[in-house]
């Protein structure tokens, strides 16, 4: 029987494909009910770990449980304690939604199959296309099916491998709601994804793998409070402004663009500061034809982190 401790706990996981080593050595748990998101860059392993953890894939080293279980030596404990989204809807296009799910209820062992279909299909708004094949089914609809699927058999703990890739925005924002609610819900939600505001809008935590290790982990509030609290652009009239303002706020590093007549400055978002630099401008007589301010994003942080991590052993 699973304990209470944490949903997912991993340490020490290592994994490599001959001399590609995707996984050195990296530790982290997931609490229960939390949505949990693994960010990283392509190939960085994010789907390795997923594979591990949903007992698809053995580990070299290390050690993993889900739900309590250990994933190499418990492995029919943990697969019935999940279920795994990938990237593609796993659907039969040959069956309707109904046939899919009813499928499903069977190999799962539920006690009544059909009713389980039929709570579904009106949990997921698929009424109407229920007896349709899904081959008929937009990728939005594959999509909520594919989530319903693995809803079946009421599992604790729900994998999803980049779940909107590839989908138009409003299915993408369905997709959104659709996790948002499960987490509600009380589910624990492990998630990977390539879009950073999506782990922005649905992570509790956030961990983001980079050359085989955990380069960050915390919630998106945290991650963002490794830059500076924001930035602001500052737009000149002619060449000769843009010039006169970098000399005169040369000792704060701006980001120089020729082309748009704009030096963007960090800045700690304090407004004294922003004060003192509009006050050397205006001493120095350079007039501002615009400016903006910008406040540091889950993407900023990504790509700060991702940066510092070039180059390290």
């Amino acid at each position: 029987m699973a304990d209470a401790g944490p949903a997912i706990e991993v340490k020490g996981l290592r994994k490599s494909f001959g001399s590609n080593v995707v996984l050195d050595g990296i530790d982290f748990t997931v609490a229960r009910g939390a949505v949990f998101c693994l960010l990283g860059p392509n190939g960085a392993g994010k789907t390795t770990v997923i594979n591990i953890l949903t007992t698809l894939l053995g580990a070299d080293e290390g050690t993993a449980s889900v739900n309590g279980f250990d994933v190499a030596k418990h492995e029919a404990e943990v697969r019935e304690s999940i279920s795994l989204t990938g990237q593609f809807a796993a659907v039969d296009y040959l069956l309707t939604g109904r046939e899919n799910l009813v499928l499903i209820g069977e190999l799962r062992h539920v006690t009544n199959p059909a009713r389980t279909a039929e709570a579904l299909l009106a949990q997921f708004g698929l009424n109407a296309a229920a007896d349709r094949r899904t081959s008929t089914y937009s990728g939005g609809m594959r999509r909520k099916l594919d989530i319903a699927l693995g809803l079946i058999g009421d599992p604790a703990i729900i994998f999803f491998d980049e779940p909107t890739a590839g989908l138009d925005p409003e299915s993408r924002n369905m997709t959104w709601d659709t996790i948002k609610s499960l987490a509600d819900a009380g589910k624990t939600i492990f998630l990977t994804t390539q879009y950073l505001e999506e782990a922005d809008r649905l992570a509790d935590k956030i961990a983001i793998l980079s050359h085989g290790r955990i380069a960050a982990e915390g919630t998106p509030q945290a991650l963002k409070r490794v830059l500076p609290q924001g930035q602001i652009k500052l737009r000149f009239a002619d060449q000769t402004q843009l010039a006169e303002a970098g000399r005169v706020l040369a000792d704060r590093h701006p980001n120089r663009s020729e082309s748009a007549l704009s030096l963007t400055i960090s800045t700690d978002g304090s407004v004294a500061q922003v004060n003192r630099l509009f006050s050397s401008l205006e001493t120095a007589k350079v007039e501002v034809a615009e400016f903006a301010q910008k406040s540091p994003t889950l993407d900023d942080a990504f790509l700060q982190i991702i940066n510092d991590r070039k180059g390290e052993p």
